[in-house]
C-alpha cells in the first residue's frame, strides 16, 4: 500500500514569551496510506491546528521529519509542498478570490502549480467544463459561472473551495474544519459533497472536526488528540464497532 505521508517523532517547541518552552507537537509517528479518508478529533489546543500546519510546511518543526511520497519534505516551503497538497479552511473567505468570478477561481485553480506565461485565458473556452463541474455540488453553483464569489452564500463559497482544492487531484486534501462556520443543514449537504469527492475520486484525506457524528460517518480511521500527542488511532474495523457514546466519553 502506498504511503502518501509520514511523520517520524514529529515535534514543535514554542516559546511563550515568559521564557517558557512549550511543546504543541509532541514526538508524534503517524502513517497515512493512499485512499485513506482520516478524521482527526480533539479538543482546543489538542495540536490539530499544529498537525495541518506541519504537514502544509506552514509551521517548522524543532525536531524529527516529515516524508511525502517517500520524499524528505522536513525542510521544504509551504509554496515547495503545494504540489502535493490542497486544503480547505474553516472560513468560506479563505479559500477564494471575492471579486473574481467563479469561473476566473475555477481557471486559477485549473493552472495551479504550473508555469504561466502572459498569454490569453480562454476563460470562454472553459465555461461548459465549469458549468458541469459545478453542478455537482448539486447547489445552484452552476449558474453563477460568472458571478463574483464574494456574493455567493457560505455553503456556495464552500463549495467552491472544495471543487478548486480537488480539480487537480492532490495527493492529500486537508479539511480544516471546513463545515464549522456553516449551519448544520448546508453543513451536513456539505460533508455528504466531501464524501462523494473523496470516494468518487479516490482522494487521500485528512479532516479535522468537531463534530462526532461526522467521525462516525465518514472516514476509515479516527484519530484523537491530547496535548500535542496522538492518543488514539483507531482502524475501520474497530470505528465500526464505536457508537457515539463512545467518542464522548474520550473527552471526560
Amino acid at each position: 500500500m502506498t504511503v502518501i505521508i509520514e511523520l517520524k517523532d514529529a515535534t514543535v517547541q514554542v516559546n511563550n514569551g515568559f521564557d517558557e518552552t512549550k511543546t504543541i507537537l509532541d514526538h508524534v509517528n503517524l502513517t497515512i496510506h493512499e485512499h485513506d479518508f482520516i478524521t482527526i478529533l480533539g479538543g482546543n489546543g489538542a495540536g490539530k491546528s499544529t498537525l495541518f500546519n506541519v504537514i502544509a510546511g506552514t509551521l517548522m518543526l524543532t525536531s524529527g521529519s516529515i516524508f511525502i511520497m517517500g520524499e524528505d519534505v522536513t525542510n521544504f516551503t509551504a509554496e515547495r509542498r503545494a504540489k502535493y497538497l490542497a486544503r480547505v479552511f474553516q472560513d468560506p473567505k479563505m479559500g477564494t478570490a471575492p471579486r473574481m468570478t467563479v469561473a476566473e477561481n475555477l481557471l486559477i485553480a485549473k493552472y495551479r502549480g504550473q508555469g504561466r506565461g502572459l498569454v490569453p485565458r480562454r476563460i470562454g473556452h472553459f465555461k461548459n467544463e465549469f458549468k458541469t463541474l459545478l453542478a455537482r455540488t448539486g447547489n445552484g453553483l452552476d449558474k453563477h459561472v460568472d458571478t463574483p464569489t464574494g456574493l455567493l452564500s457560505g455553503g456556495q463559497r464552500q463549495a467552491l473551495s472544495l471543487l478548486m482544492a480537488t480539480l487537480q487531484r492532490p495527493e492529500l486534501l486537508l479539511l480544516d474544519e471546513h463545515t464549522a462556520a456553516l449551519d448544520p443543514k448546508t453543513s451536513v449537504s456539505l460533508m455528504a459533497l466531501t464524501d462523494s469527492f473523496v470516494k468518487g475520486d479516490q482522494l487521500t484525506a485528512l479532516m479535522i472536526t468537531h463534530h462526532m457524528e461526522d467521525a462516525l460517518k465518514y472516514g476509515n480511521r479516527v484519530l484523537v488528540m491530547k496535548d500535542g500527542k496522538i492518543i488514539r488511532d483507531y482502524s475501520q474495523a474497530e470505528k465500526a464497532k464505536m457508537e457515539i457514546a463512545d467518542y464522548y466519553q474520550l473527552f471526560e
